[in-house]
């Protein structure tokens, strides 16, 4: 290759791993898989060893991870947390032994041993501890710089918030997702509609970078230490020892390590991780050398991105060939239609895989699948089994296309993709697949807030056949409620005073209720007070509900056409046979205050609740944001006020009490 060729080829190669290096470390939204990013890294390093006036400082080769992520502080690491240096055969391993011994024997270090660990498959996370107790954790950010995460960090259990010794030190780890917590929590998402995770890399790091640390509280993540990046009081010159005393401090210490003293054990040990990787309980994407003298490691030093004390080995990806012989399309409880690859079964890293997510209609487009085909499969990050190409060569003719269903298979009520969503969905209001997740939202607390009528109580309704749609829980008996607890006298008592009450709901309640696409409770007010009662609603045109403020077309279309179905139709009527309120009942009218005006609600209200609130500063003309920006201009802030207080306090933000409020209105 000229230098020509090779600048136009090292350009197209920096634009895409920049891409798609952004999409993983900073979007945690990976588009393609490790090993076809390591493929491209490969070939823009050789590249780059052959022309190195041809180098680019933006390379990824140049620099490690991403940017800190809006909204988090920023921690500069007093020890960088540089990334290995990738290698992808044994060959390559044995040279660079032999080559790191042979430099050990020119500096008289006695202690030539490597560590062989697995490469967890997570995000890296620096624990820091003063006096034995946890003050700060951080991402690793571009190796320099990285994102504070303590309060997210502080949610994982495996990390010890206190140490069985009272000591400064700084360690750096892996937090990462278990593959059966994993495919658990996929299972749940795709059952309840919402995007199911690529893989569990992705999963760990977009729960440990949530700004919301209730979020991350809910996600099963874990986390394994595996290197000391600072300690002061003690003195440690072997890796191996290290590991052994940062289990003793409580941490949770990567559980397979191998002290080796040949090239040739230290491969033993990579082949023997290798054929225990589809066992493991958690993902790994390869395996680690390091050597283990800390002094020597000293004298081997870094070059800009990478220690040459370690390295990882790559284990190719495991494919198959199957035949994808048909496609089903599942329905989620919000109605997204999900397509489903059968397969002809096949053995795969350890377990027979008969069916795969196809995910939507663009990944049938993109990998231009038809039924019939012969394809690849491997399974991304070791977990989730993937089509990764189809094999045009073997198509006989008799293959067959495929288009997603237009109407919904549980229901047959249109199907719709919305305007900047890759996913279909069902409209139907009384669909069964949906049924939950609406009777779910239906009587939530921004809806028709009916009290004691939670996930539970929804759950045995279903199971005992007492309700099939949204206005069954209207025909709810007495004795149906009172069956469903031991000695529910009361119970029943209250839920059906609060299935009455919420009879008496304003309009825009409904039709939040409703679950109308892209119209939420903000929209529905604006609905309500425009149109007066439901029926005035249902016969709105497209181009008059484009006019109004805040509404759209794209919201203007999802009513225009949610009106329009049968399944809606019925619904409305039956609704109001049971006697539930259609009319928007707004009398009072009040100044507009707060119009321009944007606020944040924090902590605990003592005599409000947060709908309360909300509902109060919108009738005044105010906003309700859920973060805090320079555009906030005050924070109603009540007991246990959290980060949200911090950070209006750095931006200056109008920080008010519930008395000051009280005050205002």
């Amino acid at each position: 290759m000229n230098k020509s060729d090779a600048e136009k080829r090292i350009n197209e190669l920096v634009e895409k791993t920049s891409y798609y290096a952004k999409m993983y470390y900073e979007e945690d939204k990976p588009e393609i898989s490790d090993f076809e990013y390591d493929m491209l890294m490969l070939e823009l390093r050789d590249l780059e060893n052959r022309f190195p006036e041809l180098v680019k400082k933006e390379s990824y080769t140049q620099h490690v991870g991403g940017n800190v992520k809006s909204g988090f502080s920023k921690v500069e690491h007093e020890v960088p947390l540089l990334s290995m240096q990738d290698i992808f055969s044994l060959e390559e391993i044995k040279g660079y032994i032999n080559k790191i011994q042979k430099q050990a024997e020119e500096n008289n270090i006695e202690n030539k041993r490597f560590v062989v660990e697995t490469k967890i498959d997570g995000l890296t996370a620096s624990l820091e501890y003063k006096n034995g107790i946890f003050v700060r954790g951080s991402t690793r950010g571009n190796g320099l710089v990285g994102e504070d995460v303590t309060q997210n960090l502080k949610t994982i259990k495996s990390i010890p918030q206190k140490l069985t010794e009272n000591i400064d030190i700084t360690v750096r780890g892996e937090v990462f997702i278990s593959s059966k917590d994993f495919q658990e929590m996929n299972s749940k998402r795709e059952e309840e509609g919402l995007e199911t995770f690529a893989n569990a890399r992705n999963a760990a790091a977009g729960s440990l970078r949530q700004l919301d640390s209730n979020i991350t509280k809910t996600r099963p993540l874990d986390i394994y230490v595996y290197n000391i990046q600072k300690i002061e009081g003690k003195e440690i010159t072997s890796h191996y020892e290290a590991l052994k005393y940062m289990q003793k401090l409580g941490f949770n210490v990567n559980p397979i390590k191998t002290l080796c003293s040949t090239s040739e054990e230290v491969i033993k040990a990579i082949e023997e991780i290798g054929n225990k990787r589809n066992s493991l309980s958690f993902g790994i994407d390869g395996a680690v050398i390091k050597v283990d003298d800390l002094n020597y490691r000293e004298v081997l030093g870094t070059t800009a991105k990478n220690p040459r004390w370690q390295i990882a080995y790559k284990y190719p990806p495991e494919q198959k060939e199957t035949i994808l012989t048909d496609i089903v399309c599942n329905v989620g409880r919000t109605g997204v239609i999900t397509p489903l690859a059968i397969l002809e079964p096949v053995q795969l890293a350890g377990s027979t895989i008969s069916k795969t997510t196809l995910h939507n209609e663009d990944f049938i487009k993109e990998k231009k699948l038809k039924i019939g085909d012969t394809v690849v499969i491997q399974k991304a990050g070791d977990v989730i089994p993937e089509i990764v190409k189809v094999l045009k060569e073997r198509r006989t003719g008799n293959e067959k296309e495929f288009k997603m269903p237009e109407n919904c298979p549980v229901c047959g009520a249109k199907t719709i993709r919305l305007e900047g969503e890759a996913a279909i969905r069902c409209t139907g209001t009384e669909c069964p697949a949906k049924l939950y997740r609406n009777l779910v939202h239906f009587v939530s607390r921004e809806a028709m807030n009916i009290d004691g009528l939670g996930e539970n109580i929804i759950d045995q309704l279903l199971s005992k056949n007492l309700i099939s749609n949204i206005a069954d829980i209207y025909k709810l008996s007495f004795e149906d409620i009172a069956s469903l607890k031991k000695n529910g006298t009361k119970f029943a008592t209250n839920l059906i005073n609060s299935i009455e009450n919420s009879k008496n709901n304003d309009l825009y309640r409904l039709l939040t209720a409703l679950g109308i696409n892209h119209i939420g409770a903000k929209a529905s007010k604006v609905l309500a007070r425009k149109y007066k009662n439901i029926d005035n609603l249902s016969e709105a045109s497209l181009q008059e509900l484009s006019e109004i403020g805040d509404i759209g077309p794209v919201m203007a279309k999802s009513i225009v056409d949610f009106f329009k179905e049968d399944q809606t139709k019925d619904l409305i009527e039956k609704l109001k046979q049971a006697g539930v309120n259609t009319k928007n009942l707004e009398k009072e009218e009040f100044d507009q205050k707060f119009e321009g005006l944007t606020f944040v609600l924090t902590g605990s209200l003592e005599k409000y609740t947060r709908q309360e609130a909300t509902d109060i500063i919108e009738k005044f003309g105010g906003k309700v944001s859920g973060s805090v920006s320079k555009r906030t201009d005050y924070l109603l802030a009540g007991e246990d006020a959290g980060s949200k207080l911090i950070k209006a306090q750095n931006l200056g933000v109008k920080i008010i009490s519930e008395k000051e409020f009280e005050e205002m209105i």
